[in-house]
This record gives C-alpha cells, sequence and structure tokens, in this order.
C-alpha cells in the first residue's frame, strides 16, 4: 500500500508547476532559522498540493553591503556550506559574493532565473560537461516546463519595502510580479495588514505565498554576534561545524575558544568558489522567456579565469546610490 501511495506522490510531483526557493542576506553568521524556512516552505506547499518545490538556494551578500557586523564573504560562504552539509536540496551560491560590487536582490533572483532558464531551455549536450554550479538544482532537464524561481524571506523583509530609500518600487514590482514571494512570519504577525496597506503589493497579492511558522524560534545572527563577543556559550544555537569555523578563524571578536565548552576540531573548509565557478556558461544560450528572464548571461575570459556576470540593469551609479541609502533596518 505505502508503494502505491509514494508511486501517487510521485506521479502528482510531476504534474505540479515547479519552484525553487532562494534566500538572501548576509548569514552572518548563519543560524538554524535560516534553514528552517526552506523546511517550513517546502511542507507548506507540500501539503497544499499546489506546487513541486525542487531545491533551496542560499546566497550570502556581497562584502560591500553596509552592514554591521559582516564578515567576510569567504568565511560566510565556508561557515554555509559546514551548516549544510547534512542538507540534501539546500545548496550555497557564492554568485552574489563574487561580484565586483554589491548586487539588487533583484539581480541576485534573475541570474540564478536566467542561469536555470537557459540550462533548462538548452540543447542536451550543453551540459557543461559536468561543471554546473553547486546551488543548481539537480533533474532539471527531466520536465520540459520551466521553474519559477521565488524569493523566501521573513515577515521583516516584506515590511523592509516600505522603508524609504531602501527598495526601488521597481525592483519590488519585479521581484513580486515576476518571481513572487514565499513570507514566513510568526504566529500572531499581520503581514495580510501589511499587504493591505500597500497598493503595490496588493496589485501582485497573488504571487506572495504567507506561510506561519507555529514553532517560533527568536535567535538572530545579532543575538549570536552579541553572545559570541561577550565569550558566552553558543552551543545548539549554531551547528558544532560552524562554531570551530568561528573558533578557529576568530570571527565576530571572538576572544575564547569556549563557546561550547570543547575544543575545536578539525575539518575541511570549504574556500569560497568550490565547484560554483561557472566554466561554461556560454553554452547556454538564452532561449525562451522565462519568469525573471530579463537579462542575459554574459561570460568573459580574463587569462585563463572565466568568469560569469549580468548586464546590469541601469547605470552603475544608480546601483551606487541605492547601496548607500541601505540601513540596518533588516536583521538577517
Amino acid at each position: 500500500m505505502s508503494t502505491l501511495i509514494e508511486h501517487d506522490q510521485m506521479n502528482n510531483q510531476r504534474l505540479l508547476p515547479r519552484i525553487a526557493l532562494i534566500a538572501c542576506g548576509s548569514f552572518s553568521p548563519p543560524t538554524p532559522m535560516h534553514f528552517r524556512m526552506f523546511e517550513i516552505a517546502k511542507d507548506f506547499f507540500k501539503t497544499q498540493g499546489t506546487h513541486h518545490v525542487v531545491g533551496g538556494i542560499v546566497s550570502p551578500t556581497h562584502d560591500s553591503y553596509q552592514k554591521k557586523g559582516l564578515v567576510a564573504g569567504t568565511h560566510r560562504f565556508a561557515m554555509l556550506k559546514l551548516a549544510l552539509q547534512s542538507s540534501t536540496w539546500i545548496k550555497t551560491s557564492d554568485w552574489e559574493i563574487q561580484q565586483a560590487e554589491w548586487t539588487r536582490t533583484l539581480s541576485v533572483l534573475q541570474y540564478h532565473q536566467n542561469y536555470m532558464n537557459n540550462y533548462i531551455n538548452s540543447p542536451l549536450e550543453g551540459d557543461m560537461n559536468g561543471t554546473l554550479p553547486g546551488w543548481m538544482p539537480p533533474g532539471l532537464r527531466e520536465r520540459q516546463d520551466g521553474v519559477q524561481l521565488k524569493l523566501l524571506c521573513g515577515a521583516d523583509l516584506l515590511e523592509s519595502f516600505a522603508v524609504p530609500g531602501l527598495w526601488a518600487d521597481k525592483d519590488i514590482e519585479d521581484i513580486v510580479g515576476n518571481h513572487g514571494l514565499v513570507v514566513i512570519s510568526r504566529y500572531g504577525a499581520n503581514p495580510e495588514k501589511f499587504i493591505f496597506e500597500s497598493d503595490l503589493l496588493t496589485k501582485y497579492q497573488k504571487n506572495i505565498t504567507l506561510i506561519t511558522n507555529w514553532v517560533p524560534n527568536e535567535v538572530s545572527s545579532t543575538m549570536i554576534r552579541r553572545l559570541i563577543s561577550r565569550g558566552q556559550s553558543v552551543k545548539y544555537l549554531l551547528d558544532d561545524r560552524v562554531i570551530d569555523y568561528i573558533q578557529m578563524q576568530g570571527l565576530f571578536n571572538c576572544k575564547t575558544f569556549t563557546l561550547d565548552n570543547r575544543k575545536p576540531t578539525s575539518m575541511n573548509v570549504f574556500c569560497c568558489g568550490e565547484n560554483e565557478s561557472i566554466t561554461s556558461a556560454k553554452k547556454l544560450l538564452p532561449s525562451r522567456n522565462g519568469p525573471g528572464q530579463v537579462i542575459q548571461v554574459v561570460t568573459s575570459e580574463k587569462g585563463t579565469k572565466v568568469t560569469t556576470e549580468l548586464q546590469r540593469i541601469g547605470s552603475a551609479s544608480d546601483e551606487s546610490d541605492a547601496k548607500k541609502k541601505k540601513t540596518d533596518a533588516v536583521n538577517v
């Protein structure tokens, strides 16, 4: 009987629209709640029977993002890799931290959406010889339909849309209209009211999925950094491997090796860029349009290194001005 049920579930998944989830933020350091959001969202869509979640992507922000407590992207990427070793479907992308400067969230979504679209729609020989980036969800070519990338976030990010100068209206409209939001909110929060009070969000409210987290967790990166700087234990608040890494690297003003009352163990450090270099992106030629596919992947060779980046929307000064307007309104 169980075999028949599993078979029916697999057939149902083949019929459901496919989506992938991406979370953007500082992750300095990454906490279990950052990843719990993915599990909560996946369970929700499975229970509702509306979509099939094919993968999760975590994209740490660039070093030039002006936020207190932000350590180097190489460290944040390494901590994410360590914390996600046990996950079979949530992966880390280093594309954002590899850029020359801070990148708008919209551009991050567009890049990853565009890359998946081009891979799905390109000839099979354009398989990049096994060099697909590590964040790419597996099995994308098992079906011919596209995969829509949705921004996964907390209710605080949704509310940050109202902070003057923090988001451009066009970016909000493109993110919500072309991709969609999956918002994980605390019990007792009222994101519906915030959407109602925003004409722009109300216009695209069908693209906003609201999910209540019934198991609250108030642990934030800010709280973790405070405890570490005071030499207090963060045992059970972070993955043990992340704690070891923080101690070994002396991050967040760590002054002691007793953050969890044990000596850190040796580990394999995942350096930024490992398995993430996109060396054959030029094989993925753009084809039909898909959600968010409004810019093209541009590949250029500098010496022997191949880099992949986006053709920017707007001028460099636009992004520079936007970056200067960033505030600490959202603690990630």
